[in-house]
């Protein structure tokens, strides 16, 4: 859980429910989709215009 706190506290990432680290996380709906690629470098899917996804920004 603190793992947890902490991506969303630096990144802007939420994880879901079952989440384990170093799995795919949540882009939260505040950062505007232009901007993930400069914020994730690692790449992202959106799954629909308020659900996208990057892999674990710190790993």
């Amino acid at each position: 859980m603190i793992d947890s706190l902490q991506l969303t506290a630096k990144y802007s990432v939420a994880t879901p429910a079952d989440w384990k680290d170093g799995e795919d996380v949540i882009v939260v709906p505040s950062v505007p989709t232009d901007e993930i690629p400069s914020r994730f470098p690692k790449g992202h899917k959106i799954i629909k215009p308020y659900l996208r996804t990057t892999p674990q920004p710190n790993k």
